[in-house]
């Protein structure tokens, strides 16, 4: 069927891709203005997966500060060029990945990260609640391996869904951002501080009170 400019224009403000790739997918999926979504952002992950390997030694530094002073959060996030370091979008992106940060609590960038003696204290706890809930032994491994998922979402920032958006992972919205942008994004270290971390006090309810400042 014949796509209309107004097609390409509208899939191009809902997205941000280029014209061509527009009109492309829009025909691909017979004008679908959905399915030409969809199309665009399997073919943008996997151009992002092909530039995973580029070097990205630029990027920023930056942090996030909740209100108040009470939870402080640096991250870097490398990119390729010192050209797209500056741009608006990529300054936005890495401002938004401190915010997850200080609301989420993650503890390591990926799961590669997190110490294979920490995963296997989780395992443990996860086949002991197994076998008290009765579960057969036969299909407890299986449970555990499908409930150490939950334990990285928690404790992983890129799987950990984004604060804005729960239908995206952070690793997702990063994929995104390197098929837009044309440049391999990397999110390589992190640290946060809470006030009073350690010190025995009440309980603050800091996803609540980031996520009221994302909304404003």
């Amino acid at each position: 069927m014949a796509i209309s400019a107004a097609q390409v224009k509208e899939l191009r403000e809902k997205t941000g891709a280029g014209m061509m790739d527009c009109k492309k997918v829009l025909t691909e999926a017979n004008g679908d203005m959905e399915k030409a979504m969809e199309l665009l952002r399997e073919k943008g992950l996997a151009k992002a997966e092909k530039k995973a390997d580029r070097v990205a030694a630029e990027g920023l530094v930056e942090s996030y500060i909740h209100a108040g002073g009470r939870i402080g959060v640096l991250v870097e996030v490398n990119c390729e060029t010192d050209f797209v370091a500056k741009t608006e979008e990529f300054q936005a992106f890495v401002k938004d990945v401190a915010m997850q940060i200080a609301a989420m609590n993650p503890q390591y960038v990926r799961r590669e990260d997190v110490p294979e003696e920490e995963v296997q204290k989780e395992r443990e706890i996860l086949k002991n609640q197994a076998l008290q809930e009765g579960k057969p032994e036969h299909i407890v491994d299986k449970m555990v391996e499908g409930r150490l998922g939950k334990f990285y979402e928690r404790v992983c920032l890129l799987e950990q869904p984004f604060i804005k958006d729960g239908d995206k992972t952070i690793d997702e919205m990063v994929k995104e951002k390197i098929a837009k942008i044309g440049e391999n994004i990397s999110i390589r270290r992190f640290a946060r501080f809470e006030l009073g971390e350690g010190i025995e006090k009440r309980e603050d309810d800091f996803v609540s009170e980031v996520m009221s400042q994302v909304k404003q």
